[in-house]
């Protein structure tokens, strides 16, 4: 049933092909933790964190297969939010629109800040300069997307190209230095380390539901998200495996002490590498994650203000090939504003990650109930959904406590829907009590 819903889509004037699409799906998927994830898991785990990594891989498969199958059916900036509108309700996707929005959003200062705090570590600069950098790293970003997409996604392919350059050059340098020995014992902290390890790879492996924003500027949506899709998978699991392998072989019981993984790693290498280009790294990562997700976030308001679920003076540039120069004022706006409550307020990382993740999750959890209803019964896809459906609510019963953010977004689209209903009846109200003019004097 769902899928001759796509016949009456309207045709596209998107701008991004294959290689450009796989830049930025890379991109969003790899993000900020190759910077610290492999000595994390590391330590959680020993060298069986490989398997941690492999597990994880794995079960992202049918999430990643089942945001492909919707945004290459279904190519709507409003993402997720208009999957969950065409199956469960306008409420429902009010609060999914919602929460990535305001509350997904809260990740954009703290991948800025993450970047900031490496480079500054790295080249030895006072920690107060850290603010000063994360600002600069936040800029180009929104200026790349002022331009719109094609502009945007020939600057990803630039940034995604120089991250797997770096990614590859650190496994290269590092690799002459690995020790087998390293990998003895395999289990030293037994399976529950590997659990441990599952759990932060999770997060690594998350991003997926960026591509969903951006699927209406695909030329051939159809064709191509499937195909990004797939190349982002591979890509992405043999980088982050490679890393992992390096990371064990190389610094052993030392990985994940340090004060960046990555920057033991070339501290061991025998070329003689500098931390220098560790810094390039973490600016690279932090750059090139920040220019997808503005753009997505800037595509979500302009078709939230299309559907009524945000001021409609945000809806230019919502359609396929526009530039929504409005929304993305708007995305500045409170980006800008969460940065400042961060920096002035001293806040630590730690609770803006906390919401960012956990918005994702309730993201996740409607978004694969809406593919379980709008993917056709017992195709590929709708399986993928069917088993993303447990996998996500495992995460929202491990999100737990950390939910209090979505959950008061989720009473602001109550509000709001009430406010629109009254809205209604007040102006039914009024028609119907408006006088009747009398009729027009024969004389």
């Amino acid at each position: 049933m769902p899928d001759q819903m796509t016949d009456a889509r309207p045709a596209h004037a998107g701008s991004l092909g294959l290689v450009q699409g796989a830049a930025l799906y890379i991109a969003a998927v790899l993000g900020t933790g190759i910077l610290v994830l492999p000595g994390l898991a590391a330590t959680a785990a020993g060298p069986a964190s490989l398997l941690a990594v492999f597990a994880v891989f794995l079960l992202s498969i049918p999430l990643a297969g089942t945001f492909g199958a919707l945004a290459s059916r279904f190519p709507d900036p409003g993402g997720v939010a208009s999957y969950v509108r065409r199956a469960l309700g306008q409420t429902w996707a009010r609060m999914t629109g919602y929460w990535f929005f305001f509350g997904v959003g809260f990740g954009a200062p703290v991948v800025a800040m993450l970047g900031a705090e490496y480079v500054v570590a790295i080249v030895g600069a006072d920690r107060g300069a850290v603010p000063w950098v994360a600002l600069l790293i936040l800029i180009p970003p929104f200026v790349s997307n002022f331009f719109g997409l094609r502009a945007s996604g020939i600057v990803q392919l630039v940034l995604t190209g120089a991250l797997l350059f770096v990614v590859l050059g650190v496994v290269a340098v590092a690799f002459p230095a690995a020790d087998p020995a390293n990998f003895e014992p395999f289990l030293p902290h037994g399976w529950g380390g590997v659990g441990t390890a599952i759990s932060l790879f999770v997060w690594a492996f998350a991003g997926w539901e960026v591509g969903t924003h951006i699927a209406g500027e695909f030329r051939n949506p159809r064709r191509d998200i499937p195909l990004a899709t797939a190349i982002a998978l591979v890509v992405v699991g043999i980088a982050y495996l490679a890393l992992q392998y390096v990371t064990i072989a190389v610094l052993g019981e030392r990985a994940g002490h340090g004060q960046v993984p990555l920057l033991d790693l070339i501290q061991a290498a025998p070329l003689g590498v500098g931390p220098l280009f560790v810094a390039v790294i973490a600016a690279v990562v932090a750059l090139g994650v920040l220019n997808v997700y503005v753009g997505a976030f800037a595509k979500l308001g302009a078709s939230l203000g299309r559907d009524g679920d945000l001021p409609g003076w945000m809806t230019p540039g919502v359609e396929s090939g526009g530039i929504p120069r409005r929304s993305l004022a708007v995305v500045a706006t409170l980006t800008g504003t969460y940065f400042t409550v961060m920096v002035s307020q001293g806040l630590p990382l730690a609770a803006f990650i906390l919401i960012h993740t956990s918005s994702m999750v309730a993201i996740y959890t409607l978004g694969m109930i809406a593919a379980v209803r709008l993917l056709s019964t017992w195709s590929l896809g709708w399986w993928l959904a069917v088993v993303s459906v447990v996998l996500t609510a495992g995460l929202l019963v491990l999100a737990g406590p950390n939910l209090v953010v979505p959950a008061l977004l989720a009473v602001v689209a109550l509000i709001v829907r009430a406010a629109k209903r009254y809205g209604i009846r007040t102006s039914l109200t009024k028609e119907s009590v408006r006088p009747v003019p009398a009729p027009a004097s024969s004389t």
